[in-house]
């Protein structure tokens, strides 16, 4: 049961995944009547909301972007940093979301990052611990547990990111409608934009959360 399940939260995770890879390629083709760009867009954005110490900058990749609060960057891909789209205005705008909540000091993201460093170390051990605790389980049960305990975090990590992602979308949203970057037509296709970048968060978290249980299962129905 568990293997079909995995199997199915594949699939899925890779229709997601190609379906947010074929929207951004569409809306990327679709330009901005007033013609800014990526970084042009997150600078405006950080400066309606005072935010001054915030550097939008450029990095190599495709959907890479991303806010880094401990250097208080702005990080656009390539395909955002120089493009006049809806797509890139969408993304930008997500980004300096984060950066909004950053500023306003937004309860899920300071959890989050909080939890970083914990995350970081247990994804450097956590699957030497879980393989050598399902090896070892019936001597010494423990280590096991403590593999559990170690993917946990990493689940948890995934389900605190669910809100902070979902509120950066939905101040990225009504900015760009405020501050008049989209309109009426083109407004909808940047909120379907960021509506499948949301959906890849889900599957990875509901994903993770079903690999948990997994292992959970190992735990409990060895012990018996």
């Amino acid at each position: 049961m568990y293997w079909i399940l995995f199997i199915v939260i594949a699939i899925v995770s890779y229709i997601v995944q190609s379906s947010l890879n074929s929207k951004f390629e569409k809306y990327s083709k679709i330009p901005l009547a007033n013609g800014m760009t990526g970084r042009e867009i997150a600078e405006k954005m950080l400066r309606d909301n005072g935010i001054y110490d915030v550097r939008v900058t450029s990095t190599q990749g495709m959907l890479t972007d991303h806010y880094n609060p401990t250097n208080k960057t702005v990080n656009l891909s390539e395909g955002v940093y120089n493009n006049c789209s809806v797509a890139a205005a969408a993304v930008a705008a997500h980004e300096c979301g984060h950066a909004v909540q950053h500023a306003r000091a937004y309860g899920p993201l300071q959890l989050r990052s909080a939890l970083v460093p914990v995350v970081q170390f247990s994804s450097s051990i956590v699957s030497w611990v879980l393989l050598a605790g399902i090896f070892l389980v019936n001597v010494f049960p423990q280590l096991l547990l403590i593999g559990i305990c170690l993917f946990a975090m990493t689940t948890l990590f995934s389900f605190v990111t669910l809100p902070v992602e979902i509120d950066a979308s939905r101040r990225a949203l009504v900015w760009l409608s405020n501050a008049g970057i989209t309109n009426a037509f083109n407004h909808k296709q940047a909120q379907d934009a960021l509506k499948s970048a949301a959906y890849t968060y889900v599957v990875a978290a509901l994903s993770s959360l079903a690999t948990l249980v997994y292992y959970i299962m190992i735990y409990t129905n060895r012990r018996e």
